[in-house]
């Protein structure tokens, strides 16, 4: 079949040439459809529990996403200027498309609290409408410290900042709109400084930035392999050819996700840097045997014919072990980690096809005089690097210091899992920017100023359920008894929202009834109906309670002292706050009330600010459930995670009440969710995908000795990379979970070339000596030259202003630095002290065709 295919392409060159441009045409002309989808919450299924969870609190409580513009002053906010640029920022960001403007908070569009006489309350914009004096700033100042619920969030302890929370309709207006309030602020006067910075635009940011840095680093990466292929090749002409077949892969790749429908999401959008060191490997590693083979005067089809002879069983068995890496990461519960492995599986096994035909014909149409000044200029060694020094050590030490070497890597193995024990899991979005981004420094600045920008949510909930069971048995009960209930209870509507409306609806209809009853006994029982109703209602307004909220402002006091929550903002502190100007102002009454009674009173008290939809941030309309808002100075997933475990922690010795449970919501959370969720998925492909690759490799090799060699590199490599990681103390982050699938894929591509490479020519030779003479010679500068194109070609990466690109240049450097070393003397070293046990068969096979040659 290989030999079909060799000849097809070799005889007739043109046509490949022309089937594979039209064909990537085609394909990539549906590039032009992209969706871009940048939003990381979308990398768990829409029905994930937590994810589902997180958009019915959004949407029970009206909650938004929100962007955080800080101004900060250090002399102090409060000054006219300072207040008066505040004022017209807020009032400008609300008309920028995208925003909701009734929702947006800062000092110009809360209110001020106070007492306005006995038990009446006053409400006031906390910023005047009109001119603002000192005289104002002043009495400002003053009054946002009587108010704690603004202290830390919308103004800073210090009086240096001040904050303006930005509601946004959606997650991918964040960056335009962040851009749109950049330009706002440009225009204002005064010393202010001016600060953008929130989950919500660091996520949107970061997409689009990585997009436009995809087109600017992977070609500069495809620029620096091509320059380095002609450091070793000096040929423009004869190295362009993988350059082609890495476009091509890469153009058909993205044609076809794109052309299928799926979004382009974070994760996809990689696939084009990873596929191009994986695409050229395979046709370096033909051109360097091109290039060792092919001797001036030779037919040149007929050394094509020779190298794909060689090549094409170690590239097929390394194309099937690298997509089979690549194609288990369908089995992590992340769709754009799922879409991401097998559309690079299918690149993958795209660019071996392209290697074996494109390749071939690719070098059948070159012209003879470029053909024969190639084979010139590598008979006479003009490369200018080169790598005969470097191999003569490697197979020194494979070789003659083989138990020594072997021994070295056992030491440095005890430490990389001593590294891998230090790891640590940890993300945050912001962090994928450089320390000095601007969101990146916008997010220190203001989390020393405030509580913090990033969000969480708890929310506690009230399940009335068995006392809705109760009510049912007591209205069926009267409804047996009496038929005007009995009618009542059938025109009854099938469903309620809650127990609150349905206890309304029968207060209403029993009322309405009542009204048109004429016998004294209907009368009696609907009015029967009607105090059970208003007795049901009021008992299920459970947070309305002294107690409840009790609890909840010991769950806040706890998660203050924790050091992870900067500050948590309840229904308990709005009532407190209340119910305070009610009693005169004093601050002894800054406490919740004594009764359901009086926080009624205050909750209808402050229906009379100019924000009374404010109240349905923080408690449901039924009071059955209740909000508690923190903002965390750090959105790193362990902190989140902290913040967690204190909940878990004061909820095992402070019991929830009965019939009350709690739920999580917030981007902060989420991201929690989403990755760890990933991570794990990674692990576990990782784990999958080793013993997958492992069975394949047995197949293949049709050995089970030749398939546990094969996954040493591959299992050195990985402790080695990640006990890096765990000494230099890296976080395991998104990029880091990533490249396990890279390193899986191109660390056991060196241990396949080499091992069929050398079980061949062991077959002929007989003598391992020999044997490891002759892998250090073609085979040997083949896997250094590969390794050394793709290490530092991707260097280029650590100059993009993206983390996550720094991690996978110098990681991707890493992985190739570490395989190929294992590869060339590990691998070889452990083949000499075992060369008995493993070529004993090869040996005897060359030893009896002596014998008979010899008869």
């Amino acid at each position: 079949m290989k030999d079909k295919i060799t000849n097809f392409a070799i005889e007739h060159p043109k046509r490949v040439l022309w089937i594979t441009l039209i064909f990537t045409l085609l394909v990539a002309s549906q590039i032009v459809r992209i969706h871009i989808d940048t939003d990381p919450e979308n990398m768990l299924p829409e029905d994930q529990h937590d994810r589902m969870v997180h958009n019915q609190i959004k949407q029970r409580f009206q909650l938004y996403d929100l962007i955080v513009v800080g101004i900060v002053n250090q002399h102090g906010i409060y000054n006219p200027q300072s207040l008066e640029n505040l004022r017209k920022l807020s009032d400008d960001i609300k008309q920028i498309e995208g925003v909701v403007p009734h929702e947006l908070m800062s000092l110009a569009t809360v209110d001020n609290i106070s007492q306005e006489g006995p038990g009446t309350i006053r409400f006031n914009w906390m910023l005047p409408k009109e001119n603002i004096s000192e005289e104002n700033a002043r009495q400002i100042e003053n009054n946002v410290s009587r108010l704690p619920m603004f202290l830390d969030s919308l103004v800073s302890s210090d009086g240096k900042a001040a904050a303006i929370y930005v509601p946004i309709e959606a997650k991918e207006y964040s960056h335009e709109i962040s851009q749109q309030i950049q330009a706002l602020t440009d225009q204002l006067q005064g010393s202010d400084e001016y600060h953008i910075t929130g989950l919500p635009v660091a996520e949107d940011t970061f997409g689009i930035e990585m997009f436009k840095q995809m087109a600017i680093s992977a070609p500069l990466a495809g620029l620096a392999i091509f320059l380095l292929m002609w450091v070793f090749f000096r040929s423009f002409s004869l190295i362009t050819a993988p350059m082609l077949v890495a476009m091509s892969t890469v153009l058909v790749t993205m044609g076809l996700l794109i052309g299928t429908g799926f979004t382009v999401h974070i994760m996809s959008s990689m696939i084009p840097i990873f596929l191009m060191p994986i695409a050229v490997v395979d046709s370096i590693h033909i051109l360097s045997e091109f290039a060792e083979i092919h001797k001036p005067g030779s037919r040149v089809k007929d050394s094509i014919r020779h190298v794909v002879g060689n090549l094409f069983q170690p590239m097929l068995f390394t194309s099937v072990t690298s997509a089979v890496g690549f194609a288990s990461l369908a089995f992590t519960p992340i769709p754009p980690v799922q879409v991401f492995g097998l559309f690079v599986a299918f690149g993958i096994g795209l660019a071996f096809i392209l290697t074996i035909v494109f390749i071939p014909a690719y070098i059948a149409v070159l012209s003879p005089a470029s053909i024969e000044k190639l084979a010139e200029k590598h008979a006479a060694n003009e490369s200018a690097l080169d790598l005969r020094g470097p191999l003569n050590v490697f197979h020194a030490l494979s070789g003659i210091y083989a138990k020594p070497a072997i021994s070295a890597a056992l030491v440095i193995s005890v430490f990389s899992f001593i590294g891998i024990k230090h790891i640590g899991i940890n993300d945050n979005p912001v962090r994928w920017f450089k320390e000095d981004h601007r969101i990146r420094v916008a997010d220190k600045i203001l989390n020393e100023h405030f509580a913090g920008t990033y969000d969480a949510y708890l929310v506690l909930r009230k399940d009335n359920s068995a006392q809705e069971l109760v009510f049912d048995k007591a209205l069926n009960e009267l409804a047996s008894n009496n038929p005007a209930v009995a009618q009542l209870m059938k025109e009854v509507p099938e469903t309620f929202n809650n127990f609150s409306e349905k206890t309304s609806w029968y207060i209403q209809a029993a009322d309405d009834a009542s009204f048109d009853a004429t016998d004294d006994s209907d009368i009696i029982a609907l009015d029967t109906v009607i105090a059970l109703a208003e007795k049901n209602q009021s008992s299920s307004k459970y947070f309305a309670s002294p107690e409840a909220l009790a609890y909840v402002e010991d769950l806040q006091a706890a998660l203050q002292t924790g050091g992870v929550v900067g500050k948590s903002n309840s229904f308990a502190d709005l009532v407190k706050t209340v119910y305070r100007e009610l009693q005169g102002g004093n601050e002894d009454f800054y406490r919740l009330p004594d009764n359901a009674r009086q926080t009624a009173q205050t909750v209808l008290s402050y229906q009379s600010s100019h924000r009374p939809a404010d109240l349905w941030h923080f408690v449901s309309p039924d009071y059955n459930e209740v909000a508690v808002w923190m903002q965390l100075k750090s959105g790193d997933n362990k902190d989140m995670a902290e913040v967690i475990q204190q909940v878990n922690n004061y909820v095992k010795h402070n019991p929830l009440p009965a019939e009350v449970s709690l739920e999580w919501g917030g981007l902060t959370y989420i991201n929690v969710i989403w990755q760890d969720a990933m991570v794990k998925g990674m692990i576990y492909s990782l784990m999958g995908a080793f013993v997958m690759v492992f069975a394949v490799m047995v197949i293949l090799f049709r050995s089970v000795i030749f398939g546990a060699l094969a996954m040493i590199p591959l299992s050195f490599t990985i402790a080695f990379i990640y006990g890096l990681i765990g000494w230099i103390g890296k976080d395991y982050d998104m990029p880091v979970a990533v490249l396990s699938s890279l390193t899986l894929g191109l660390s056991v591509d060196f241990a396949i070339h080499f091992l069929d490479r050398a079980r061949t020519i062991q077959s002929e030779t007989g003598n391992w000596k020999e044997t490891l003479a002759l892998m250090f010679d073609e085979p040997g500068i083949a896997i250094l030259r590969n390794a050394i194109v793709i290490s530092i070609g991707f260097l280029p990466l650590l100059a993009a202003p993206l983390v996550p690109y720094n991690t996978v240049g110098i990681f991707l450097a890493s992985i190739m630095a570490a395989s190929c070393v294992v590869t060339l003397i590990l691998l070889p070293a452990i083949l000499t002290v075992l060369q008995k046990m493993i070529f004993k068969d090869k040996q005897k096979d060359k030893q009896t065709t002596e014998v008979l040659s010899h008869a």
